[in-house]
């Protein structure tokens, strides 16, 4: 039997979808639509049931791409999502707002188990329903009551899918439409009606007791001053976590990998196959498992901030900030999830319902500074700006640090804007939002939530990671003819060479392959294109292999000069650096050229993962293309103007 799972938004439906469905679910797309699709299975001992939690769902006539779809299917009995059976789940303590779309979906001849859910926030804000009232104005349908986010109500759903009765197309509102009136007219008046209805069923069934406590602390949660000063802090705290424990499980992934990678390298006898495994397989997926815990933890906190009914505050003080750029309140959380990492924050953008704000969300996500940017902007301002302190207290280097955060906001802004004007989308952005009632956490579904995005990201976008790891791999390994192998036999009979430690010397063979491998040679193939901008070909290789990720920058240049770091910090780095020289004798790493690189950071898209990722949600390449070319385009015309002003 197929369940249709509908309801409003914040009515508990994904507490009831994991109460029903333990483990047993998937996460993909509807057909041609990038609108997620939860689907999972149950069993009551005797009956297996496949059922499809829908989107939050305010209303039958869509104003959204979610509401869209599921019209759709519920208006087409051919469409293999059509269900046998609806499961319609209503907040308890807010009944008469939800009836709204409850008696939409009683018009169609489809059976019903109508779900009384968070019953004892009911009972918390002094409401009750009689449901014998409940179910004599609506006979034909089931009628059970549950708190799904306690765990209880799981044995009342399978007694009600027990006594399931068969319904025909119920005229719920009658006639109540002047024939000669036109379609817009007549659409508010049926709207109008029906409330006026739902207004006399409310009267026989519910009465409330007591005012609710709420109020107080919803006039502090969006109060124009406290209410962002609050929200500012929750985020401090927030990324502080993530910035400070994920690194312990990062750095252990990333050295995990990297003693497995070295030990396969003795392991194995020597050749092709060795090398496509030690360095291209295996730092393939540590390159995917190495984003784990900031995901995790990001959406361990989304999860929790969405399960109080906190998130919901946030979006509504956002929105009136965001709304002029084309973007949504609910925009504020992948825009700054993604100062930690763009991944989770492009990731985290599907709680937006309206396509186009999702969209242009999603586009200038990468915008944001990540943490991967900041092992480059350390090197680079370490490099071409002085140490020194304005007034005495303001550090210089930290200032600079700082200017780079926020050129990456003005930039992703701006951005919105113009994506607004040049994005056509057919659905109106609005918000439509229902505050849902503060309440604890349910943890189970906190959890749930969490290994629901990692298993996403790790065998989604995984695959795509580690084929473009595997190709960079091999354009850094060979060349054309015996180039490699001629480069490095003379780099042997150098004087530098014989008078060299091991450690060197197989750097210095590191970069002379390198320098005429295929990705060597597309390097010095671009030099043109990118001297404008203050850059040799040696900056081009790192530009190119930082595709793979942005930090991967400090270790190309690293292998280039043939040099070997110490301790933490990249001083012997920094030290060749300073003395690169160009073939005039003129210096590579000036204070022109260094602000040139640091902008081109801020604006390019340089991070397969984003890529990816980027291509799973959109459902296409044509928007991860899109978004590689304009934050290309931007990095090289800023970087460029930057170079030129300085120069």
């Amino acid at each position: 039997m197929k369940i249709a799972l509908l309801g409003n938004p914040n009515t508990g439906k994904s507490s009831i979808f994991n109460l029903l469905t333990g483990l047993r679910q998937h996460v993909g797309n509807f057909p041609g639509v990038t609108v997620e699709k939860k689907s999972g299975f149950f069993t009551d001992g005797s009956q297996r049931y496949a059922i499809v939690d829908f989107p939050g769902t305010y209303s039958l006539d869509p104003r959204s791409l979610d509401e869209e779809v599921v019209s759709r299917v519920l208006r087409d009995p051919k469409n293999k999502d059509y269900p046998d059976l609806i499961m319609a789940v209503v907040d308890a303590s807010r009944l008469e707002n939800n009836l709204f779309l409850f008696t939409q979906l009683y018009e169609f001849d489809i059976p019903i188990v109508l779900v009384l859910n968070m019953w004892d926030v009911a009972k918390k804000q002094g409401v009750e329903i009689n449901i014998e009232r409940l179910r004599e104005l609506f006979p034909d349908i089931t009628i059970v009551s549950t708190n799904a986010r306690l765990g209880l109500g799981k044995e009342r759903i399978f007694g009600g899918l027990k006594s399931i009765k068969a319904r025909k197309k119920n005229g719920f509102m009658g006639n109540v439409i002047p024939e000669k009136a036109d379609d817009n007219e007549s659409k508010r008046e049926k709207a109008k009606a029906r409330k006026e209805k739902i207004e006399t069923i409310i009267k026989q069934v519910q009465t409330k007791s007591k005012k609710t406590k709420e109020s107080r602390l919803d006039a502090f949660f969006v109060h124009p001053l406290w209410g962002y000063l609050f929200f500012l802090g929750i985020l401090l705290v927030m990324f502080q976590f993530i910035f400070s424990f994920a690194a312990y499980p990062m750095d252990f992934i990333d050295s995990s990998f990297g003693h497995l990678a070295h030990w396969t390298r003795g392991v194995l006898a020597e050749g092709v196959l060795n090398d496509l495994i030690s360095e291209g397989i295996i730092p393939g997926i540590g390159g995917v498992l190495i984003f784990v815990p900031q995901i995790a933890l990001l959406f361990f906190f989304i999860g929790i901030l969405e399960e109080t009914g906190y998130l919901s505050r946030v979006v509504f003080i956002m929105d009136r900030i965001m709304r002029p750029l084309g973007l949504n309140g609910k925009s504020v959380v992948p825009l700054m999830s993604s100062l930690a990492c763009a991944i989770p924050g492009v990731m985290s953008a599907r709680t937006i319902s309206n396509w186009k704000e999702r969209l242009i969300t999603i586009l200038i996500a990468p915008l944001m500074s990540c943490s991967a940017r900041i092992p480059v902007y350390t090197l680079l301002i370490a490099l071409v700006i002085p140490e020194g302190y304005f007034f005495g207290f303001i550090n210089i280097q930290g200032l600079v640090l700082f200017g780079l955060y926020l050129l990456g906001v003005i930039g992703a802004l701006l951005t919105a804007l113009i994506l607004k004007l040049l994005i056509r989308n057919k659905s109106k952005g609005f918000m439509l939002l229902e505050l849902p009632g503060l309440k604890s956490p349910r943890w189970p579904d906190v959890f749930a939530s969490v290994i629901e995005k990692v298993k996403i990201f790790i065998f989604d976008a995984g695959k795509i990671i580690i084929a473009i790891s595997i190709v960079l791999w091999f354009l850094a390994s060979y060349g054309p003819g015996d180039s490699i192998h001629i480069a490095k036999e003379n780099t042997r009979k150098t004087e530098r060479y014989s008078k060299a430690n091991h450690d060197e010397k197989l750097n210095l063979e590191s970069s002379a392959g390198l320098k005429h491998s295929y990705i060597g040679q597309l390097g010095q193939l671009i030099e043109p294109v990118i001297k404008p901008l203050g850059y040799d070909w040696k900056i081009g290789i790192s530009l190119i292999t930082s595709f793979a990720a942005r930090e991967v920058f400090v270790g190309s240049l690293s292998t280039i000069y043939a040099v070997q770091e110490e301790g933490d910090e990249p001083k012997k780095l920094i030290d060749s650096m300073k003395k690169e020289k160009r073939s005039d004798g003129t210096l590579t790493y000036t204070f022109a050229s260094g602000m040139s690189l640091m902008v081109f950071y801020v604006f390019a898209m340089q991070c397969m993962s984003t890529v990816a990722i980027v291509k799973r949600e959109t459902q296409s390449w044509k928007w991860p293309i899109i978004q590689f070319t304009f934050m290309g385009v931007m990095a090289y015309v800023f970087s460029w103007i930057a170079y030129f002003i300085l120069a």
